[in-house]
Parts: structure tokens; C-alpha cells; sequence
């Protein structure tokens, strides 16, 4: 078991410390136990960080990916998430962004793509979601989980030729029986997972430190040179990123 003293003790030596402006994502179980649980993880962040610094969690209403059917694969439909109510209460961003969005002094957006915020700048959550902390030195933090989690990742995407986002995108006959305001629908996956290419560039730019707490592997960095990467990448060669042929004129 991870004790709250082993927690704190960690992510002191990490460089988590007050006034940081932080992303959080976490996997609770990645820790085996942590004894207290999503409260004791939030509570802790919280003593380190203090009202001078800020918190952002993720406030996706969204499901896990569902099982498709058979007719679903005929389509050619490989992920099925459907979009949940405003109110929620247990969703895909995992128990502790849950907890975090519930309580009383944490502010969170309605919307389906929202994000969760706390401290002195958490309000920004409500205006540009993640913008404040990708722009004004903020850290991520990943508990027990890897890059495909980052949120910040999907802020410099519209650098993606529309080419390679329209491979992807359902049809209109997808649409009718999956409708884009209750679904996110994809229709086949690129070659390559790009997002781990620039995880493992940024590891060798030695952006990236790491640890674990337990049997946690964390993950910590400054956001906006991560995310750097990928948008230079996505200028850069999008087609070769993602393992896909550019269509011939």
C-alpha cells in the first residue's frame, strides 16, 4: 500500500511545489492501493500546490469505448464512445478527475469537452480549458498512464492536414444511426501511433522526468515543449508521423 507520507514524500522529489500551475491524469489503480484513495491523491496535490498555484484535471463526459457490434464493424467503425450527460457522475477520465470535478471548490465547464480547474487561476478551466496552463509554464503530471492521455496533445491538432483527419471521420450513413451529438465515432486507426513517437523524442530530449510511487510510474514535464514537438511534427511531416501515404495530386 501507498501511504499518504509516500505519496507526498515523492512528488516532492519530483518537483511538484506550490504555485505550480499542474495537469493532472491519473490511473488510481496504478498504484495497487493507495490508502484513502482519489481523495487522498487530490488532497495531497492540493497541500503541495496551495491556493497559489493551480490544478487542471480533465472533464470529459464521455464513456469508455464500447463493444462494437457486428453491424458496427461492417461499417467499419473501430471505436464507439457516447457522450454523457452534463451530470455524470462516473465517466472515462477515471474515480479521481470524477471526485475532483465534484467538489464544491473545484469550477468545471458543461460542456461534453471540458475541463476541471482549481486554485488561483482554476477559473481559466472555464474560458480556454487548458490554454492558461500550456501558455503560463505548466507542468503535467501522469500518474500511471502515458502520453494518449495528455489533453494538452489536442491543442496544437489543427495543425493536422484535413486530409488525414477526413480518412478517419464517419460517413453520412454512420452519422444517421450514430448522431455526432450523443457519439464520437472513428472509422479505421492510422498506422502509426504518433503520439508515442513524440513521447519517445521527448524522452530523449530528456524533457521527461520519471518515477514511481508503488507500482505507479509518474511522469513529469513541462507541457508546452512536449507539446511543442508534436506540432512541429505536424508541420513538419504529418503524413510520415502518422504512417500514412500522401494522397497524389
Amino acid at each position: 500500500m501507498v501511504n499518504r507520507n509516500d505519496l507526498k514524500k515523492a512528488l516532492v522529489q519530483l518537483g511538484v511545489e506550490s504555485g505550480m500551475v499542474l495537469e493532472v491524469h491519473s490511473s488510481l489503480s496504478s498504484f495497487g492501493e493507495l490508502e484513502g484513495g482519489a481523495m487522498t491523491l487530490i488532497d495531497v496535490l492540493k497541500e503541495l500546490v496551495t491556493p497559489q498555484g493551480s490544478i487542471f484535471m480533465p472533464a470529459l463526459r464521455l464513456s469508455r469505448e464500447l463493444e462494437l457490434t457486428s453491424e458496427d464493424k461492417q461499417l467499419g467503425i473501430t471505436v464507439k464512445i457516447r457522450k454523457l450527460d452534463p451530470d455524470t457522475p462516473h465517466t472515462a477520465m477515471g474515480i479521481v478527475a470524477d471526485t475532483f470535478r465534484s467538489l464544491p471548490d473545484t469550477v468545471s465547464g458543461r460542456d461534453t469537452i471540458s475541463t476541471s480547474g482549481w486554485g488561483l487561476h482554476g477559473e481559466e478551466a472555464l474560458k480556454g480549458g487548458l490554454d492558461y496552463a500550456i501558455h503560463n509554464g505548466g507542468k503535467a503530471l501522469l500518474l500511471g498512464v502515458d502520453i494518449y492521455k495528455l489533453t494538452a496533445m489536442h491543442y496544437v491538432e489543427g495543425n493536422t492536414p484535413e486530409e488525414i483527419t477526413r480518412q478517419f471521420a464517419p460517413g453520412e450513413e454512420i452519422n444517421r444511426i450514430y448522431p455526432p451529438d450523443k457519439w464520437i465515432i472513428e472509422t479505421g486507426h492510422p498506422p502509426i501511433k504518433a503520439w508515442y513517437t513524440i513521447q519517445k523524442m521527448a524522452y530523449e530530449k530528456g524533457l521527461i522526468k520519471e518515477t514511481f510511487i508503488g507500482s505507479c510510474k509518474v511522469m513529469f514535464f513541462d507541457i508546452l515543449p512536449v507539446i511543442s514537438l508534436y506540432e512541429n511534427e505536424l508541420k513538419r511531416d504529418p503524413y510520415g508521423l502518422w504512417g500514412i501515404k500522401k494522397a497524389e495530386a
